[in-house]
C-alpha cells in the first residue's frame, strides 16, 4: 500500500513537471523599440512578470487549457493574446501601439515612481520629438506655446524665450522654471549672469521629448523649482540599431541638418550601447540683418547596463551663434512698422556693417563681438548611475559639469536722445545747434553723401560677456515598504556656479533701413571749428558699463513619500536648502579716460571707460523650505480627482544685491511662493483632458528695472513685489476616428500686484507704486486649438495659438493687443524595406503673417512706457516663413 502510495505521488509530480509551461517572447512598439517594464500577465492569476531591457520576457506557469496573456504598458494599448498551455514552449512577439489617451504618458521628471501623467497629482504637459520635428520648431516659444498657463514669447528669435508661467511676475527667460536636459538644470544658479538657460544648448532630434511640470511638488526634486520643469529626455541607444536624418529647408536662407545614430557598442553580448546627435546649420533670417545666424552642436551619451543597474554618461558640445532681436520704433498710433528709405518696412535694425568693429580703451583694443548675436561655445558632461541595491531599493546619482564661453550681444534700436527716427537735416540741428555745414556720408569709403530728407535713427550696443562655469551634482536613495504602499526617496542637490558678467557699450547712428548702413557725421561749429561726430558708425564709444565677478553655492537635502492605497494616491515631501555667493562688484572701479587726442573728436569719442581694477566685494546667504502636499483620488476608471499645496521658495537673482562698499553681508532673503492646485483628470478611449483651478502667491520678489540713462543702459531701480495669482485652465483632446483628432487648451487668469516698494537707483528715492494693478506681460486668457491627422502615409496639422492683451509694464499705461499664430503642416511616408522610411513635409510659421507685439519697451524705466508720442517701441513677432524637411529613418 505505501509503494502504491508513493508512485501514485511520483507520478502526480511528474505530470505536474511535464505540465510546466515556458512563454517566452518580446516586447516592442510600432517602430520596433524594445519597451522595458511591460507586464506580462495571465488574466485572472497573479502568474505574470516584466519584460526586460532588450524586450524579452520569461514565464513558466504550471495552468493547463486556454489561457489569455495579457502585456501592457503605461502609454500604449494593452495586448491580449489567446494561449494552449499543454507543457510545450510557446513564444510570443508582441508590438504594442501608443495609447490614444495623452494622459496615459509615462511621466520621468518630478518623481521617484513610475506612473502616467493621469495618476500624477499636479500638472504635466508633454510633446515627443517627433511632434517638435515636424514644427520646425526654432525656439522653446514654438515647443511650449501650446502649454495652459504659458505665456511664450518668440520674437526674439530663436534664444532667450521669454516664458511666463501661471501669472508669476517674471521678467521672462526661465526664472522660476529651469531648463534641464535628462534631469539636470542647463545652470544651476540663476541670476549671475543670464537667466536665458536656452542660450546653452538647442533642442536636436536625439530626444526622446519634453515634459513641462507645473506648480509647487516640482520644487522638490533635484535642482528643484518653485513654479514648473521644462525637461529633456535623450535617447539611449538599444539592442535594435537606429539612425534619423532631418534636412530642413527654410526660406530666408536656412539650411540645417540634424543627426542621431543609436545602437550596441561590442558584440552580441555587449551590454554597452550608444547615441550620438547634433545638428549643423546656417540662417540668414528669419529677418534680414546682414548677421548671419550658424553653428553646430553634438550631443551623445554611452550607456553601461550590469546585473543591478546601469551607468551613463552624457555630453554636450556646441558653437552656435544666433542673432537675436528687441524692439524697434513703430508707428505711435497704429503700431505698426515704419517704412525706410528705400520704402521697405524696417523689421530689424541690426546692421551687418558693424561687424569686427572695435575701438581702444585705457586696457587695450576692445573687439566687440556684434556679430556673433548670443553666441555659445563649450559644453558639459554628466555621469548618471543608478544601482538596484534589492528589490525595493535603488541608488541614483548625477554629477554634471558645464564650462562655457558666452556673448550677448543687445542691439537696442532707436532709444536716442531725439525722436527717432529723424531726418538727417533735422538730426543735425538738434546735435549741433548754430552750425554752418555739415557733411555726411555712408561707412566704406565710397563718398556717398546721405540726402538731408532721408531718415536716421540712433542705437545702442550692449556686448554682454558673460563666461560661465557649473558643478552640480544629485543623490538619492528610492525605497519602497514591503506592501509596496510606500515609495520613499531621500536625495541632496548640491551645485557652485562661477560666472563673468562683464559689458561694453557704444552708440551708433545708421541709416533707418533693414540691415542699415553706418552713417559718418562731422559739422562746422557756429565757431568755425569742425567737429567729427560719428566715426565708423559710432559716435559715442562708452566702453566697459559693468564688470562682476559672481560665485554662488547650493545645498538642499529633500525627503518625499510617494503613497498608494488602492484608489488614493498622495504625495508629501520637504526640502530645506542653503546658498551661500560672492560678489565682486568692479563698477565702482570704472573711469573714463581720454584715449584718442584728435582734437576735433567729440569727448563721446574720445573718452572710453575702462575699470581701474579695483572691486567691492559682499556677500549673500540664505537658508529656507519648502513643503509640499498633494492627493490623487481615482473616481471612476475613467476620471480622477487632484489636489495640491505647496509652500516653496525662490533664492532671487544675485545681481539685485549689489554690495555697499565698507559693508559685506548683504540683506538677502528667499522669495516666498504659495501655490495650491484643485483638478480633474479624464481619459476613455476617445477622450482625454483635464481641468483645474490655481492660485499663486508670491512674497518679497526682488526686481531689478533697467532704463537709458545718459545714453547707456543702467539699473535704474530695485523693487520688492508681492503679487497674487487665480487662473483656471482645462485641456482636452478628442479621437475622432484612429486617424483624426482635435485638442485644445484655455487658460484664464486674474493677476494682480498687491504690494510694491520702489527705489530708484539713481535718485535713491523710495515710493510705493503700481499697487493693484496687473502684472506686467501677462495676459488675462491664453488659448491653443490643433487639428491633426495620421494614418502613417499621410499627416497634417493646423494649429492655432492665441495670447490676449496684456500691459507692457506694471505701470499698466500701454495694453498691447491680442496675438493669434497659426501653424499648418504636413508630409507624406514612404515606407523602404524593413523599419525604413522617408517623410517629406512642409511647415508654415504664422500662416496668416500675423504682425501683433509681443512686448513693448521692457527698459522704459519705472516711469513705465507712454502711448503717446510719435513713436512707439515694440518688439513684433516674427514673419510668416515656410520649412521643408526630409527625414530618413534608417
Amino acid at each position: 500500500m505505501k509503494n502504491l502510495l508513493f508512485a501514485v505521488i511520483v507520478l502526480f509530480g511528474l505530470s505536474s513537471i511535464i505540465a510546466q509551461t515556458e512563454i517566452s517572447g518580446n516586447v516592442k512598439d510600432a517602430s520596433g523599440i524594445p519597451i522595458l517594464g511591460a507586464n506580462v500577465l495571465i488574466n485572472g492569476t497573479t502568474e505574470g512578470t516584466t519584460s526586460d531591457f532588450d524586450g524579452n520576457f520569461l514565464l513558466s506557469t504550471s495552468l493547463t487549457g486556454t489561457q489569455t496573456v495579457r502585456i501592457s504598458f503605461i502609454g500604449f494599448t494593452p495586448s491580449e493574446q489567446t494561449v494552449e498551455l499543454n507543457g510545450s514552449p510557446i513564444v510570443l512577439s508582441v508590438v504594442l501601439t501608443e495609447s490614444g489617451q495623452q494622459l496615459d504618458e509615462v511621466v520621468i521628471t518630478a518623481s521617484s515612481t513610475f506612473r502616467s501623467q493621469k495618476q500624477a497629482p499636479l500638472s504635466i504637459s508633454s510633446k515627443k520629438m517627433a511632434a517638435i520635428t515636424k514644427l520646425s520648431a526654432n525656439s522653446q516659444a514654438d515647443i511650449l506655446r501650446d502649454v495652459p498657463g504659458i505665456t511664450a514669447e518668440g520674437g526674439g528669435g530663436e534664444t532667450a524665450t521669454n516664458l511666463f508661467v501661471r501669472g508669476l511676475p517674471s521678467g521672462g527667460q526661465y526664472v522660476f522654471n529651469p531648463l534641464q536636459y535628462d534631469g539636470m538644470p542647463l545652470m544651476s544658479t540663476f541670476g549671475l549672469n543670464s537667466s536665458a538657460h536656452d542660450v546653452y544648448a538647442r533642442p536636436d532630434i536625439g530626444f526622446k521629448g519634453v515634459e513641462f511640470v507645473r506648480g509647487g511638488a516640482a520644487v522638490l526634486y533635484g535642482a528643484g523649482s518653485v513654479a514648473g520643469i521644462i525637461n529633456y529626455t535623450s535617447k539611449t541607444g538599444d539592442t535594435n540599431p537606429g539612425n534619423i536624418i532631418n534636412m530642413e529647408y527654410g526660406s530666408r536662407g536656412r539650411l540645417k541638418t540634424d543627426f542621431y545614430s543609436g545602437g550596441k557598442l561590442g558584440g552580441e553580448d555587449s551590454n554597452t550601447f550608444y547615441s550620438f546627435t547634433g545638428f549643423v546649420r546656417k540662417d540668414d533670417g528669419p529677418i534680414e540683418t546682414g548677421l548671419a545666424t550658424r553653428g553646430v552642436q553634438f550631443r551623445g551619451n554611452i550607456k553601461k547596463r550590469f546585473e543591478n543597474g546601469s551607468f551613463t554618461l552624457h555630453g554636450q558640445f556646441i558653437n552656435d551663434r544666433a542673432q537675436f532681436f528687441l524692439p524697434l520704433p513703430l508707428q505711435g498710433g497704429s503700431r505698426e512698422r515704419i517704412a525706410g528709405n528705400d520704402g521697405e518696412d524696417v523689421e530689424q535694425l541690426l546692421s551687418g556693417e558693424l561687424a569686427e568693429t572695435s575701438f581702444l580703451t585705457p586696457g587695450g583694443v576692445y573687439k566687440s563681438p556684434i556679430e556673433d548675436g548670443v553666441y555659445t561655445k563649450g559644453g558639459y558632461l554628466m555621469g548618471d548611475f543608478i544601482y538596484n541595491l534589492s528589490d525595493n531599493t535603488r541608488f541614483k546619482a548625477k554629477v554634471k559639469y558645464a564650462d562655457y564661453q558666452h556673448s550677448f550681444a543687445l542691439y537696442v534700436g532707436g532709444n536716442g536722445s531725439f525722436g527717432n527716427p529723424i531726418s538727417l537735416n533735422d538730426y543735425v540741428a538738434a546735435v549741433a545747434p548754430g552750425n554752418t555745414a555739415f557733411n555726411a556720408q555712408y561707412q566704406g569709403g565710397s563718398g556717398e553723401q546721405i540726402n538731408g530728407n532721408d531718415l536716421v535713427v540712433e542705437n545702442l550696443h550692449v556686448d554682454r560677456l558673460r563666461p560661465m562655469m557649473d558643478y552640480s551634482g544629485e543623490a538619492s536613495l528610492i525605497f519602497k515598504s514591503a506592501d509596496n504602499a510606500h515609495t520613499y526617496t531621500l536625495g541632496t542637490y548640491m551645485a557652485r556656479t562661477e560666472a563673468e558678467d562683464v559689458n561694453y557699450q557704444y552708440r551708433v547712428l545708421s541709416e533707418f533701413n533693414n540691415n542699415p548702413r553706418l552713417v559718418n557725421l562731422s559739422y562746422t561749429a557756429a565757431g568755425g571749428n569742425n567737429v567729427i561726430y560719428s566715426d565708423g558708425g559710432i559716435y559715442n564709444r562708452i566702453g566697459m558699463a559693468t564688470n562682476r565677478f559672481l560665485t554662488q553655492s547650493r545645498t538642499a537635502f529633500y525627503l518625499t513619500d510617494e503613497m498608494v492605497f488602492d484608489r488614493w494616491r498622495f504625495d508629501v515631501g520637504v526640502r530645506i536648502e542653503s546658498t551661500a555667493g560672492t560678489f565682486n562688484d568692479g563698477n565702482p572701479g570704472l573711469e573714463e579716460t581720454q584715449v584718442y587726442d584728435n582734437p576735433e573728436l567729440t569727448p563721446e569719442l574720445a573718452n572710453v571707460r575702462f575699470t581701474n581694477g579695483s572691486f567691492v566685494t559682499g556677500t549673500i546667504k540664505d537658508t529656507d523650505w519648502a513643503l509640499s502636499l498633494a492627493g490623487l483620488y481615482e473616481l471612476t476608471e475613467s476620471t480622477n480627482l487632484y489636489a495640491n499645496f505647496s509652500r516653496g521658495f525662490f533664492f532671487p537673482q544675485q545681481r539685485g544685491f549689489a554690495p555697499t562698499p565698507g559693508i559685506r553681508e548683504t540683506n538677502y532673503e528667499a522669495e516666498t511662493i504659495i501655490q495650491g492646485e484643485l483638478g480633474a483628470k479624464f481619459g476613455t478611449s476617445s477622450f482625454s483632458g483635464s481641468v483645474a483651478g490655481y492660485f499663486v502667491n508670491l512674497s518679497d520678489r526682488i526686481r531689478i528695472d533697467q532704463a537709458i540713462s545718459g545714453g547707456q543702459l543702467v539699473d535704474q531701480a530695485r523693487s520688492e513685489q508681492t503679487t497674487r495669482t487665480f487662473g483656471l485652465e482645462a485641456t482636452g483632446k478628442y479621437l475622432i476616428s484612429d486617424v483624426f483628432n482635435v485638442n485644445a487648451t484655455i487658460t484664464y487668469q486674474s493677476h494682480e500686484i498687491t504690494q510694491n516698494q520702489t527705489t530708484d537707483l539713481i535718485a535713491n528715492t523710495t515710493t510705493t507704486i503700481n499697487e493693484g494693478n496687473e502684472i506686467a506681460r501677462q495676459p488675462n486668457f491664453l488659448g491653443s486649438l490643433g487639428l491633426n491627422y495620421d494614418d502613417k502615409s499621410f499627416d497634417a496639422n493646423f494649429t492655432l495659438n492665441h495670447t490676449g492683451s496684456k500691459f507692457t509694464d506694471d505701470t499698466n499705461n500701454v495694453e498691447l493687443d491680442a496675438i493669434t499664430i497659426a501653424r499648418l503642416g504636413a508630409g507624406y511616408t514612404f515606407k523602404t524595406q524593413d523599419v525604413n522610411s522617408l517623410r517629406l513635409g512642409l511647415s508654415v510659421f504664422n500662416l496668416f503673417d500675423s504682425a501683433g507685439l509681443t512686448e513693448g519697451n521692457p527698459r522704459a524705466g519705472i516711469a513705465g512706457q507712454s502711448a503717446d508720442g510719435e513713436f512707439f517701441f515694440g518688439r513684433p513677432i516674427l514673419p510668416r516663413r515656410f520649412f521643408l524637411t526630409a527625414t530618413f529613418n534608417f
